[in-house]
């Protein structure tokens, strides 16, 4: 019994220990630019061992102050992401039960779906499987986790989304995630998607583009090989309707 307990007070200490990390990390983030995040190491690994998947790029990547990054993609990003930045403290508790709600539907479908296709020798496909995380955990998640679904890390991520909200303005919040969300292999950051897709600064992005790399952020890789897709232009316009009305910190 007495080796149970070391082992539970080693472990609470080590998970008290690295929850001081995460906030010091942050805490310095409010006048230190991130210099890349947990994401951005797992893909130069995944790179450096495996080999790029979608050609020989050079990985892209440059950091943009608040104000030289396009307001039209500020909004448009807002517009497709998560409307309520401004007002939420960091998490959505209805837009992630509408998405559990809509996971469990699709994998229901994905099940039927499935069986049906092993009945007819066919290899069957995954659900598709969509969030319901705010700007503010999607960049959690990026600086600090790992990209596993596993309950104890969407619970790490919402008590690192709150903390971001606490130690940083949501305008710094906005600020390291354009800088650093992935918009195709090796690419992250404003800056090195609007010189990838439009070759231009992300200064000067107008509304249409802005609108069409929102619409990437949720399957960046995917998109970067469909620049043409219908839905990729058809989504892009829906956003460009929706971004007077995203408000900026």
């Amino acid at each position: 019994m007495r080796a149970l307990l070391r082992w539970v007070f080693c472990l609470l200490i080590a998970g008290l220990a690295l929850q001081l990390f995460f906030v010091m990390r942050i805490a310095a983030m409010a006048v230190i630019d991130p210099q890349s995040t947990a994401f951005q190491r797992s893909e130069a690994w995944r790179i450096a061992t495996k080999g790029r998947s979608n050609g020989e790029r050079d990985w892209a990547q440059q950091w943009m102050p608040y104000d030289e990054i396009s307001d039209s993609l500020k909004r448009a990003v807002i517009a497709s992401e998560d409307g309520e930045f401004i007002y939420h403290r960091g998490i959505e508790w209805e837009a992630i039960e509408r998405a559990r709600q809509r996971n469990a539907q699709a994998e229901a479908i994905a099940t039927r779906r499935a069986a049906q296709a092993r009945a007819r020798g066919k290899e069957p496909a995954a659900a598709r499987l969509r969030g319901g995380s705010t700007i503010t955990q999607q960049l959690a998640k990026n600086l600090l986790l790992s990209g596993e679904r596993t309950m104890l890390r969407k619970g790490q991520e919402l008590v690192l989304a709150t903390t971001l909200e606490l130690l940083l303005s949501k305008r710094r919040i906005l600020e390291i995630y354009l800088n650093s969300v992935e918009w195709g292999e090796g690419v992250f950051g404003a800056e090195a998607a609007a010189q990838r897709y439009f070759r231009k600064p992300a200064a000067r992005l107008n509304a249409n583009e802005a609108a069409r790399l929102a619409v990437m952020l949720p399957s960046p890789k995917f998109y970067e090989l469909r620049q043409g897709s219908a839905y990729l232009g058809g989504r892009a316009a829906t956003i460009v309707a929706r971004m007077p009305s995203a408000e900026l910190p």
